[in-house]
């Protein structure tokens, strides 16, 4: 296939874009800044708000694959415009464009778009979507980890500390960035299922407790780290004392935080990917490790 790709240099589109080019598809990717040559890949130099840009990206392609968006946000504009604005600018260019498959990469937080901004921009984006009178399907992953992640980069190193600080008592469930990477091939090809709602995960019936995923990262990291629940109003307080002391460079925000403090963020079954479409392949426990080991190959752990 050939592929249009937005939010390709980001930490899910990179592992897209290596598992894309190993099986043989040409990508067309989205791209800020100047990125290095590479075969079976075309840098469109742009950002969601330019038309001509987006124009180039579809052009000749088979499906679009939109994973760029708007995570960490001062200002509900700020989500507004990551996340709904460019997608909106993605539905048109590739209506424009003739693509028909568009597959746009969600997350679970649109299911309780009253708990966060940022859920609620998701929310919006998926109506949009769904709407949109192309072949979709939208992808909601829950936590995503893997090596390259700098998001969840912050509990291995607390792991790593001896001390892991918790969202309150509740359920969890997780995917490896290349099980997403397959999920979002698998449903970029013609022959996949249309205007379907998929939430996925590593095949961990009913999720992972908070305390028991605290403990699989210290296992990951070779510690046996304290495992501390805490209030959402702790992780509140949390949240604003990290604002203050990183800015704009907080991993924890307070959106985040009511967002973490969500007693059950596990996937639901009805929403599954056909097991004859994709089903995951990375054992969790391996899968930490595995990011562990890189990280620290990195320096960053």
């Amino acid at each position: 296939m050939r592929l249009a790709v937005t939010g390709g240099t980001g930490f899910v589109g990179s592992h897209l874009i290596d598992t894309a080019l190993a099986a043989g598809h040409h990508v067309t990717a989205l791209t800020r800044r100047e990125q290095k040559a590479r075969d079976g890949i075309d840098w469109v130099n742009g950002d969601l708000s330019s038309r001509e840009a987006l124009e180039r990206l579809v052009a000749d392609a088979d499906a679009v694959i939109h994973i760029a968006g708007t995570i960490s946000a001062p200002t509900p504009a700020a989500f507004e415009q990551g996340n709904v604005t460019g997608t909106l600018a993605m539905l048109a260019a590739a209506t424009a464009g003739g693509v028909q498959r568009f597959v746009h990469v969600s997350s679970l937080a649109a299911r309780e778009p009253r708990l966060s901004l940022y859920g609620a921009s998701k929310a919006r984006a998926e109506e949009l979507v769904s709407n949109s009178g192309l072949e979709w399907a939208i992808v909601r992953p829950p936590a995503v980890y893997g090596p390259g992640d700098r998001e969840t980069l912050e509990l291995f190193r607390m792991a790593k500390f001896g001390l892991m600080l918790m969202p309150p008592k509740g359920r969890m469930s997780v995917i490896h960035a290349d099980d997403l990477a397959r999920l979002l091939l698998a449903l970029a090809d013609p022959a996949a299922p249309s205007n379907c709602n998929v939430e996925p995960d590593d095949g961990k019936r009913d999720g992972w407790t908070h305390r028991e995923f605290a403990r699989a990262l210290a296992a990951a990291v070779g510690t046996k780290a304290a495992v501390i629940s805490s209030p959402g109003v702790l992780l509140r307080l949390a949240a604003r004392a990290d604002q203050f002391l990183r800015g704009e460079k907080a991993k924890l925000t307070v959106d985040r935080a009511a967002y973490f403090s969500h007693h059950n963020w596990v996937v639901e079954p009805k929403r599954a990917c056909p097991p004859e479409v994709w089903v995951p392949q990375t054992a969790t426990l391996h899968g930490l490790k595995e990011t562990a080991d890189w990280y620290r190959a990195q320096g960053w752990l």
